[in-house]
């Protein structure tokens, strides 16, 4: 199951490179409530914890489109974040904007960066088809619209899992 492997990959770094370089937070996770928060996130979630891996979890309901300062901390503070790709991940302009952030941190920081492709084909994140392709239909026109797309295809050619082939 994705969730034991992706802990056995968290715990394992943590015990060596996260003492190198003290933030915050283990792992920071970035998800599309309505699509995981009850199930594949929550799960995954509990299981860091009872690893004792300290996770950050934003549970509040956000509005607005700008990433709060919070959370731009809280991405910049982590070792790693996993990126639940979900169908509608790129529906939510607050997601796109965190994995920006997300990305940007693994540019410059090195921050590991473990994309999880909960019920959606890699493909369509890659291409931005299916889903994706909907949601971008109503970005078009935002300032971050080819920023995001960029952000898409790049996390899809990262090494990580697709929760379909179990």
């Amino acid at each position: 199951m994705a969730e034991q492997q992706i802990i056995s990959v968290v715990a394992s770094s943590s015990s060596s490179s996260f003492m190198v370089c003290p933030k915050k937070y283990d792992v920071f996770l970035s998800f599309r409530g309505e699509d995981t928060r009850m199930n594949f996130t929550s799960h995954l979630h509990e299981a860091l914890k009872q690893k004792k891996v300290e996770t950050f979890i934003d549970y509040e309901l956000k509005k607005g489109d700008e990433i709060s300062p919070a959370l731009i901390n809280a991405i910049e503070d982590s070792h790693v974040s996993i990126v639940i790709l979900s169908e509608n991940y790129a529906s939510s302009k607050w997601c796109l904007e965190e994995l920006s952030k997300i990305l940007e941190c693994r540019k410059k920081q090195g921050q590991m960066v473990i994309p999880v492709f909960y019920n959606i084909d890699p493909s369509h994140v890659r291409k931005q088809t299916g889903s994706y392709e909907q949601a971008f239909a109503k970005h078009k026109g935002q300032s971050n619209y080819n920023k995001w797309k960029v952000a898409l295809n790049e996390i899809a050619n990262l090494a990580g899992w697709d929760s379909r082939n179990r």
